[in-house]
């Protein structure tokens, strides 16, 4: 057993997992993280930075491809695929070793092994002693105060399309390809699949996206889901929306895959990812030993604070099934952190969260969208600009299309309850209205605040000022 005894000890070394154990050495506490793999999780090593990487590669030969079009003319375009994974590669080890040196400066202790929680024992009157288990067999006890479960979560996998890691591919599975596939199928139009559908039509690959819901971008609002689907296509991707697959639909011919889409069409392709969401890594960390109730999907189930049913044990991060985003795992993980050790901390509110997607054109929002604010009874409103109407945006874009900001208000009250954006770098301009909000601004003030000119971001005071009847440029 562990001569150490922890104020914390954390389950899971990704985002929501090292972030909350630096908060705890803040505060003073002795703190142990337990990670079977690497320190960042998946967004670190299969998420956030490769993929995002790999997107800033396929903005470049996007630019370059249309270069003529700003006066600089090329002759030849070749694409590095091998040198573009080294980059990637490059990246998400330089911020690994950010992460572990932050570690070592917190003075936070790392077990490489695989965590599970015990039950009452001799060493311990209440659940929460962590037991690592190492690969050599040998085992080790960790005494805590409390524990924070933040192990994250996998892959969904579809029981008709298991997945072989050669031609039947995870999002894991594609940041790890020697070379580019020429076609694929990307089964899932949310997030995941959207932003590899980008980056690989930029990279010359055939791409033909299967959604078996109604559109794409469910969650978002239907102008600016059919905004990006619209782009899309123009720049090669093929959709079939309303599509729902079974095993008889799927069929392997040598070394492709045909995919009957209904009676009329069928499609050829190399090789498949299967982007239809995660599951969270709940089902082998010793929850049968606590109180932790799990929800129909197998999230951990937390209140406000992300406190569990024991009360000295929390949860944070995709394992809750929140909002399965980095930035949000983040906050999750501090105000567990914030709240075990009587550090008053605020709720985290979820209609505050930034959700951005890195496709091209990029998708940001924050709050409702009109759709879900009537949808709720709520009596809403909106208003539009379009980027064609911002001095640098035009500078920035080549086509005329180039999407738009959309505020949601209540007309009850003249609160700002949403707004959404599609067009460029809308996920940086999204981090303002993400400040809007938390200071509870108006439109006004919106409007109001001088904006540099030119840039992007006057879009936002645009739209501040449509919304008092004052716009300018439109």
């Amino acid at each position: 057993m562990s001569e150490k005894q922890y104020d914390l000890v954390v389950l899971g070394g990704g985002t929501a997992g090292y972030v909350a154990a630096i908060r705890a050495s803040q505060l003073e506490k002795k703190v142990a993280i337990v990670e079977k793999s690497l320190l960042g999780g998946t967004c670190l090593h299969k998420g956030c930075i490769p993929t995002k990487a790999l997107l800033k590669s396929a903005e470049v030969t996007r630019t370059v491809r249309q270069s003529s079009e700003f006066g600089i003319d090329t002759n030849d375009l070749h694409i590095n695929f091998e040198k573009m994974m080294n980059r990637k590669t490059d990246i998400v080890n330089q911020m690994h070793n950010g992460v572990q040196s932050l570690m070592q400066k917190n003075h936070i202790d790392i077990y490489n092994g695989i965590g599970r929680i015990m039950g009452t024992s001799i060493f311990s009157p209440q659940s929460g002693t962590i037991s690592v288990e190492y690969e050599d067999g040998s085992s080790e006890l960790l005494p805590n105060q409390f524990v924070l479960i933040a192990t994250g979560s996998r892959p969904q996998t579809l029981p008709f399309l298991e997945i072989n890691h050669q031609n039947i591919l995870s999002s894991d599975d594609i940041l790890q390809i020697d070379t580019l596939p020429d076609s694929i199928a990307i089964v899932g139009g949310g997030v995941i699949g959207l932003e590899f559908a980008s980056l690989l039509t930029d990279l010359n690959v055939n791409v033909k996206v299967i959604e078996a819901g109604k559109r794409i971008l469910p969650s978002d609002s239907k102008s600016i889901s059919t905004f990006l689907r619209d782009s899309l296509i123009e720049r090669g991707v093929e959709f079939f929306e309303d599509c729902q697959l079974s095993e008889e639909n799927i069929i392997h011919k040598n070394d492709v895959i045909q995919i009957n889409i209904n009676e009329k069409t069928t499609i050829t392709v190399d090789k498949i990812l299967v982007a239809v969401g995660r599951v969270p890594n709940t089902s082998d960390i010793g929850i049968q030993n606590t109180k932790i109730q799990l929800d129909t999907h197998g999230y951990i189930k937390v209140n406000e604070f992300q406190q569990t049913s024991d009360k000295h044990l929390y949860a944070a991060g995709d394992c809750i099934g929140t909002l399965q985003l980095a930035h949000v795992a983040s906050k999750e993980g501090i105000t567990a952190v914030e709240h075990m050790f009587n550090d008053h901390p605020l709720p985290v509110n979820y209609h505050l969260m930034p959700k951005c997607v890195y496709t091209y054109p990029e998708v940001a929002s924050i709050g409702l969208n009109i759709e879900t604010a009537k949808s709720q009874n709520i009596k809403a409103t909106s208003y539009k600009v379009p980027f064609n109407a911002i001095g640098k945006a035009v500078i920035e874009e080549t086509k005329n299309k180039r999407g738009f900001c959309e505020i949601i208000l209540n007309k009850d009250n003249g609160d700002i309850i949403g707004i959404s954006m599609v067009g460029p770098h809308v996920t940086e301009l999204i981090n303002e209205v993400a400040l809007l909000q938390f200071m509870n601004g108006s439109t006004l003030e919106l409007g109001l605040t001088t904006h540099a000119h030119p840039s992007l971001s006057e879009i936002l005071m645009e739209l501040g000022l449509k919304a008092e009847n004052r716009a300018i440029h439109v």
